[in-house]
């Protein structure tokens, strides 16, 4: 599957359906494997740190969550790529998981957010497996916790593992565990556990549309995002500026 080159990381040039039938077809063949929702934020992330980029290029999918990214993607010659938000992701694949039997473990969020998107899930997808949740501190996990949860996987064996962690922590997580857990797939999708469950309101479609999500989300949380969002934005553009010109090259991906 073709990628877009973004400031060195691949981005998969896909729409929401396209992704989706990806990640049923690895589920189908049990093909493991992470997927990676980014945008500008993990796309900065991976400039200063050469290691995160490969976990990003290396993903079994890395979809394109945020319109700078699409708008590359499309002055790049990829007509069909389109924003792929981690939450929208999330309740396509859980809607075909009601009719096709897929199950699923929920890994993540602040006290109490996993359990309760597991009811939210629940409601809207009658018939939907949440086989678990699992809420991890917020320090690295000492050996026995991580031992405890490696075997809960290993008993539940779930076909979908949601990672609602922060970037560029999920990835790691993804990165360095992924072949440790008994789960086929695994997907990073941030904030989704916090919009579904209402901690946090979706930004309007007019502001998806013109790149401006960003905005909304660092007017809820100004004392987390500010830093991320006012100096990786103006970062952000001019290196993709410079990209575009051909003025500074990325290599291949």
């Amino acid at each position: 599957m073709e990628r877009a080159n973004v400031l060195g990381v691949g981005i998969h040039a896909v729409d929401i359906a396209v992704a989706a039938d990806h990640i049923e077809c690895a589920l189908t063949t049990r093909t493991k494997g992470y997927v990676c929702v980014t945008g500008v934020h993990g796309i900065m992330e991976a400039q200063n740190d050469p290691e995160f980029r490969s976990i990003l290029n290396e993903s079994m999918l890395t979809v394109p969550d945020g319109m700078p990214t699409v708008w590359v993607g499309k002055l790049q010659g990829f007509k069909s790529i389109q924003r792929v938000f981690g939450p929208d992701l999330m309740w396509e694949i859980c809607r075909r998981s009601a009719q096709k039997g897929y199950t699923h473990f929920l890994y993540g969020g602040a006290p109490g957010v996993a359990q309760e998107l597991r009811d939210v899930l629940l409601a809207n997808f009658p018939g939907i497996e949440i086989v678990g949740t699992y809420t991890p501190p917020f320090r690295p996990p000492t050996a026995s916790e991580f031992l405890g949860l490696k075997e809960e996987i290993a008993r539940l064996k779930p076909d979908l593992f949601w990672v609602g962690l922060s970037t560029p922590k999920q990835e790691r997580f993804m990165a360095n565990h992924g072949c440790e857990l008994a789960a086929s797939v695994m997907i990073g999708v941030g904030a989704a556990f916090d919009i579904h469950t209402g901690r946090l309101r979706d930004a309007p479609g007019w502001m998806k549309r013109w790149g401006l999500q960003w905005m909304h989300r660092l007017l809820q949380e100004p004392r987390r995002l500010w830093k991320r969002y006012l100096l990786n934005n103006p970062r952000f553009l001019w290196n993709i500026t410079l990209q575009v010109l051909g003025a500074k090259s990325y290599g291949s991906i």
